[in-house]
């Protein structure tokens, strides 16, 4: 794909449509969310209410905020690097291919442990893509932001309020 083809892509969100479809792995809405790239790939009106997707890359060292989903439960799809989930006391390491799942109500938190990490995440019910939608920007490019996030964590935590997950310490705290 050339350049151009993916500035268009990367520039066009894509319409709600209900449905069959497709994606090429430069299609969704890429957003600079945090720290991280995302591409919202569906949303939950796209999937007729029932889930979302999200693929994200983030860099080494990425970490959110000790958090708890009231709304809905998230599986992660690793598909590169290594990731450690930190959930119910345990810490789970995966690696591309591994599958992590992190029920509504349990707190969980990430820690990317390899130079970077893509993976997709599903939310069930559809919280999550929302979320991601509301607290981040366009991306300018397919690529980790290269400044700071302007959303301060008081922002985050209440666009999060709003999406059923609940801020329960900042980046580095681990669930007991």
């Amino acid at each position: 794909m050339e350049s151009s083809d993916l500035e268009v892509a990367m520039s066009t969100a894509i319409p709600v449509t209900r449905g069959p479809r497709a994606l090429s792995s430069v299609e969704g809405e890429a957003r600079w969310f945090l720290a991280n790239l995302a591409v919202v790939k569906l949303t939950g009106e796209e999937a007729d209410g029932q889930f979302s997707l999200v693929e994200m890359l983030a860099a080494k060292g990425d970490m959110p905020p000790l958090h708890v989903h009231h709304a809905d439960a998230e599986t992660f799809l690793l598909d590169e690097g290594e990731v450690s989930f930190y959930a119910d006391g345990r810490v789970h390491r995966c690696g591309p291919g591994s599958t992590f799942f992190a029920p509504r109500g349990i707190p969980h938190a990430y820690r990317v442990e390899s130079e970077s990490a893509r993976f997709r995440v599903i939310s069930s019910p559809p919280a999550f893509a929302e979320f991601v939608l509301e607290a981040s920007v366009p991306a300018e490019t397919l690529t980790l932001p290269t400044e700071p996030s302007a959303i301060t964590p008081a922002e985050v935590t209440e666009i999060a309020g709003r999406y059923g997950i609940e801020i329960l310490g900042p980046p580095g705290s681990l669930p007991a």
